[in-house]
């Protein structure tokens, strides 16, 4: 007979929560020539496609929380348009909550544009913006269904993580006699580390591996019109290809002002996307640490307003002949919204923590952000480890730092312009996103 104490003890015991993960992904490649976004110098549809485009998921079942699911998307951004769509349809359909879906994008500039996503950055021919809104539908599809796969496809999974480092990124904000410009600036702020997380079956055999990096897909530059996810595809490629069954998922964190060094060849991207592999790679033959806990979620949309700019700016840039497509597109568009009465005077910001256990947080930002943010919210939560991704769940504009904003430059005034909005932020831009963060991390627990 099993002895009394015993069988309290076995009574009073906790179940052992069952950690359960799926996987799928789905080809997002358009199917003919299209508009590619990120290079306002483009001026003529893709001509070939060098790289399928994925939209890779994983979804995640701690066994306590929910499930969430992670999404990649070898895409530039996703405009609110989309991204509220997928995630509207994907709680309507399989029940997920808002704050326990992660949408991501690469920000490769060697994919499509992603309607309305930067669309002002062109003068577009006719017909070839109704292009770019049929894309936008079926990738609604595409993500919702990919989203639909991953809950469907959960199985026992074992989940741990660490973290390596890989040393292409550079800071682009170069400081020159008539202020900043994008180039190379060796001694400004980056964050080379490389967070993996590992998820294999319950055999031990791989299943999908999850990495990020922060450093712009911008290895391949304006002359190319090859389809392609740029640096983090070919790295995305070779894991998959090295572990044959395994879905390899890559996120963008907080690389606004940083970009590849060097570029401008495919086969830089190629070679970075190399080191970026092989970095992911040394990390799984680590000592990696479980990843289990229960699942806390958090999700908040905040405001960003921008300074105000008088009328007569937008006035001056629509009659000056000497205006860009771009200048006099946003000028057009500011004007409507001005005489419709609703001008426009700020922008909506999601944030969004997940944490698991007390073993990992990640907080996602939207926009483009620049890593100054990542290093203070790395300072401002110390103790278990924490990623910081950008490019998440909306992509509006950069999201530049009190610092960036008071220096200008492109992160800080000129990507208003390609991205529609009125003009730079208002000053408190960055104390107004550390608020939102601070809101989301504690009902997370940090």
């Amino acid at each position: 007979m099993r002895p009394f104490f015993a069988l309290v003890l076995l009574a009073a015991a906790p179940a052992i929560a069952a950690v359960r993960a799926g996987v799928a992904r789905v080809d997002i490649t358009p199917s003919g020539p299209i508009w590619m976004s990120g290079y306002a110098s483009r001026n003529r549809p893709s001509e070939s496609v060098r790289q399928h485009l994925w939209a890779r998921a994983i979804a995640i079942d701690t066994g306590s929380g929910g499930h969430l699911v992670i999404v990649g998307t070898d895409l530039i951004g996703l405009p609110f348009e989309v991204a509220d769509e997928v995630a509207a349809r994907a709680k309507q359909k399989f029940g997920i909550e808002r704050s326990h879906l992660l949408l991501n994008s690469s920000h490769t500039h060697t994919g499509p544009v992603v309607w309305p996503n930067l669309a002002s950055m062109f003068a577009l021919p006719p017909g070839e913006d109704q292009k770019l809104k049929d894309y936008a539908a079926h990738l609604s599809d595409d993500l919702v269904a990919v989203i639909g796969s991953a809950l469907a496809d959960l199985k026992p999974a074992a989940i741990s993580f660490g973290f390596g480092q890989a040393g292409f990124a550079i800071n682009r904000r170069e400081a020159t006699a008539n202020g900043v410009k994008i180039g190379l600036n060796p001694s400004g702020p980056v964050d080379h580390e490389v967070p993996v997380i590992r998820i294999a079956g319950a055999d031990g055999k791989l299943r999908a591996i999850l990495f990020a990096y922060a450093c712009h897909n911008t290895t391949l530059t304006g002359e190319f019109y090859q389809i392609s996810g740029d640096y983090a595809g070919f790295a995305e490629a070779e894991l998959e290809s090295k572990n044959p069954g395994a879905t390899a998922v890559f996120l963008q964190l907080c690389a606004g002002d940083q970009n590849p060094n060097p570029r401008s060849t495919p086969e830089l991207a190629e070679q970075h996307g190399h080191e970026l592999a092989a970095e992911v790679s040394r990390v799984m033959t680590t000592d990696m640490k479980p990843l289990t806990g229960r699942l806390r979620t958090a999700y908040e949309i905040t405001t960003l307003p921008f300074a105000a700019v008088e009328r007569s700016t937008y006035d001056a840039d629509l009659r000056n002949p000497k205006s860009p497509p771009a200048v006099k597109q946003r000028a057009q568009k500011m004007l409507a919204a001005i005489d419709s009465g609703h001008p426009v005077s700020d922008t909506p910001y999601p944030v969004q923590a997940i944490r698991f256990g007390s073993a990992l947080t990640l907080l996602a930002l939207g926009g483009e952000v620049v890593v100054d943010y990542d290093l203070r919210a790395k300072r401002e939560y110390p103790g278990e480890p924490l990623i910081v991704a950008a490019y998440s769940n909306a992509v509006m504009c950069y999201i530049p730092s009190d610092r960036v904003l008071q220096e200008g430059g492109y992160e800080a005034v000129d990507n208003l312009v390609y991205y529609g909005q009125p003009g730079p932020f208002a000053p408190g831009v960055e104390g107004r996103v550390f608020q939102a963060i601070r809101e989301v991390m504690k009902k997370v627990g940090r």
